[in-house]
């Protein structure tokens, strides 16, 4: 286990390849359980705490694990929890542990897709069983899973609405000039893909250079926000 968790090598990872496909058909499977049965999960309470706090922990534990793991290996400064991803993640477990509706709100918003399209374009080089191929998956499995299960709770008091909305969203520019214009500058990271694109191929690649590029960022990002608005909705029907 300890050669494992030390390894920073291993196969180069394919994507689309058969531990790819594997990992997306468990994402996949997840999502599709937890919509299919949210009434049910709603009012069964044991059912609601075993799949909160197991999520809880997935959470958790995939980010502390993989900070010790980045620090072993002396690339920690450049895999903080900037990321949207890693604010998704860190939001989501606060947000199961107190059941606040604002952070499940924020949860939702920063955590489905950003992770989801991780998922799609995973920035990875080595494939199972290395160690941050796991965490990755695991980790960004969970942070989607999450946002769509606090989305089944906030639906049932209504918290999600076209105002919570536009407070996320103005919370997300706010955080992303912070981490653009101070944490990017003084750690010359590129946290947030402000800067350019991830090294894999993802939609960003679209999104021009320079100022076009960030304003695109800011553009999608709201389209993206009021669609998850809108598809919510049947998770209010009784």
């Amino acid at each position: 286990m300890a050669e494992w968790f030390l390894t920073v090598g291993g196969e180069k990872f394919i994507p689309f390849g058969p531990s790819h496909l594997f990992m997306l058909f468990l994402y996949a499977s997840g999502a599709f359980l937890l919509l299919f049965f949210h009434h049910h999960i709603r009012s069964k309470k044991r059912l609601f705490e075993t799949i909160r706090w197991t999520l809880f922990t997935l959470l958790l534990g995939c980010e502390i694990t993989y900070q010790i793991w980045t620090a072993i290996h002396g690339i920690w400064v450049h895999n903080l929890p900037f990321h949207l991803c890693g604010i998704a993640g860190l939001v989501g477990a606060v947000a199961l542990f107190t059941l606040n509706k604002k952070l499940m709100v924020i949860t939702f918003y920063i955590g489905l897709i950003p992770a989801f399209l991780a998922l799609l374009t995973p920035e990875l080089p080595y494939d199972f069983p290395n160690f941050r191929y796991v965490k990755f998956f695991i980790h960004h499995i969970a942070i989607s899973l999450t946002a769509i299960f606090v989305a089944i709770i906030a639906a049932k008091s209504g918290a999600i609405t076209l105002k919570s909305m536009i407070e996320t969203y103005l919370f997300l520019v706010m955080y992303a000039l912070l981490v653009g214009l101070v944490i990017n500058t003084l750690l010359n990271a590129n946290y947030l893909y402000l800067s350019h694109p991830p090294t894999t191929p993802s939609p960003l690649d679209w999104f021009g250079s320079g100022i076009w590029y960030r304003l695109n960022l800011g553009f999608v990002c709201f389209i993206v926000f009021f669609l998850q608005f809108l598809s919510y909705r049947p998770l209010q029907q009784k």
